[in-house]
């Protein structure tokens, strides 16, 4: 077993995250559940993955990442408007509000109305992360 964190690895790790106001917007400890992944799987933001590489059992490190190293910038064209039409009769359209559709493989994804008229809806497509710093404590709990 190799002593340092390296791609192919599976770690678990906790991690609390927060804005760069100290909000918290995720934390394995409160759900007392760490995260477990393969280091180079790609299911990671880069910068996160990126921080495993060459941590030790027990080690803990605090990283500030920008948004090219997270979810990436807000991008204008995920802002999309559509017919109302397109949401079953009776839809409830509330600003902020999230919603979900199918990409053309069949894949789920969120979007969040932004504005509505009478015969459309503004939705936007952003990550919700996207164009955010992020800051995390990552605490490598085990390494297989």
């Amino acid at each position: 077993m190799k002593n340092t964190v390296q791609t192919g690895n599976t770690v678990s790790v906790h991690y609390k995250g927060t804005f760069d106001d100290g909000t918290v917007f995720d934390s394995s400890r409160e759900r007392d559940e760490p995260m477990t992944i393969t280091v180079g799987d790609g299911s990671l933001i880069p910068g996160f993955e990126a921080a495993l590489s060459g941590m030790t059992l027990g080690e803990v490190k605090n990283i500030s990442l920008t948004p090219d190293q997270a979810y990436g910038d807000r991008v204008q064209e995920a802002i999309q408007e559509v017919p109302k039409s397109s949401f079953p009769e009776g839809f409830e359209f509330n600003q902020g509000a999230t919603v979900y559709g199918q990409t053309p493989d069949g894949n789920p994804f969120p979007a969040v109305i932004t504005e509505e008229n009478d015969t459309t809806v503004t939705l936007d497509l952003n990550h919700p992360m996207a164009g955010k710093n992020l800051n995390f404590e990552i605490e490598l709990v085990n390494l297989d």
